[in-house]
C-alpha cells in the first residue's frame, strides 16, 4: 500500500478541467462561509472583510497575503472564508492563489484534486487562463499552488510573480495569497514585500505572544505593509 501511495504523490499534475471546479459544490465544515452562513464564525469574517473593504476606500484592486507566525494557525480556512466573504459584495471577484509552495493546503480545504498552478505558471509551463479555476461559488476563483518545486523561494522571488499579480490585478479585486508561515520559512515576507496588503493570523490562546509580535516586525521591517492581525479559534 505504501508504494502505490508513493507512485500516485509523485505522479506529474494535471492541467485542471475548466468546469471541474465549478462543478463541484464545497461541503467542507471549516467553509463556514458556504456551510454555515449565517453562524457567529461567518459573521466574523464578515467582520474581517468590512475592515479590509475600508481600508480600501477608492475600491481599487488589491493583492493581500495571509500569512502566520507558525504553522497551524487557520490561515488557509480563514483564506478560503474571507475570500467567499469578499465576493458577497456586488461586482467583487476574488481570487485565492495558494502561494505555498512547500505544504499547499487550498484545494484540500475546499475538497479539490490539486492540479497544476502556480509554480508552473511561473516557470512557464502553464498559462494563465489554465491555471485558474472558478468555483461554484459566484465570484471566487482559486489559483492552486501546482507541483512542489525543488526551490520554491527562488521561484517566488522571480520577476515573472510581479507580472502575474499584475495580470491578476487586471482580472480580480482582490488576490488573497495563503503564505506559508513567517517564521520558519522565508516565503512570506517575499510576498509581503511586493503584495498590497499583509494579514496575519493568530490562533487564539495557542500563539505565543512573541512569535506573533517577531512575526509582524520581521514582516514590517522587510517591506511588508501590516494591515492587522486575524483571531481564529474564537468561538471553536
Amino acid at each position: 500500500m505504501s508504494t502505490s501511495k508513493t507512485t500516485a504523490d509523485n505522479a506529474p499534475l494535471q492541467v485542471a478541467d475548466p468546469e471541474e471546479a465549478r462543478k463541484s459544490p464545497i461541503t467542507a465544515e471549516d467553509v463556514v462561509m458556504v456551510t454555515d452562513p449565517r453562524s457567529q464564525r461567518a459573521e466574523q469574517y464578515r467582520t474581517l472583510r468590512n475592515s479590509i473593504v475600508a481600508l480600501n476606500p477608492e475600491s481599487a484592486p488589491r493583492t493581500v497575503v495571509l500569512t502566520s507566525a507558525l504553522r497551524g494557525e487557520g490561515k488557509t480556512v480563514t483564506s478560503v472564508n474571507l475570500a467567499v466573504a469578499l465576493a458577497e459584495m456586488p461586482n467583487t471577484r476574488v481570487l485565492i492563489v495558494d502561494a505555498n509552495l512547500h505544504h499547499p493546503g487550498v484545494e484540500r480545504i475546499i475538497g479539490m484534486p490539486r492540479r497544476q498552478g502556480l509554480s508552473e505558471l511561473l516557470s512557464g509551463r502553464l498559462s494563465l487562463d489554465q491555471a485558474v479555476r472558478p468555483l461554484s461559488i459566484p465570484g471566487v476563483s482559486i489559483l492552486g499552488a501546482g507541483a512542489t518545486p525543488k526551490n520554491p523561494s527562488e521561484l517566488l522571488a522571480s520577476d515573472r510573480l510581479k507580472i502575474v499579480l499584475s495580470q491578476l490585478k487586471q482580472r480580480f479585486n482582490y488576490v488573497l495569497l495563503d503564505a506559508p508561515e513567517a517564521l520558519a520559512i522565508s516565503d512570506a515576507t517575499l510576498l509581503g514585500a511586493i503584495a498590497d496588503g499583509v494579514l496575519l493570523v493568530v490562533r487564539l490562546a495557542t500563539t505565543p505572544r512573541q512569535y506573533v509580535e517577531q512575526a509582524h516586525s520581521m514582516l514590517e521591517n522587510l517591506g511588508g505593509n501590516v494591515l492587522g492581525t486575524c483571531v481564529t479559534g474564537v468561538g471553536d
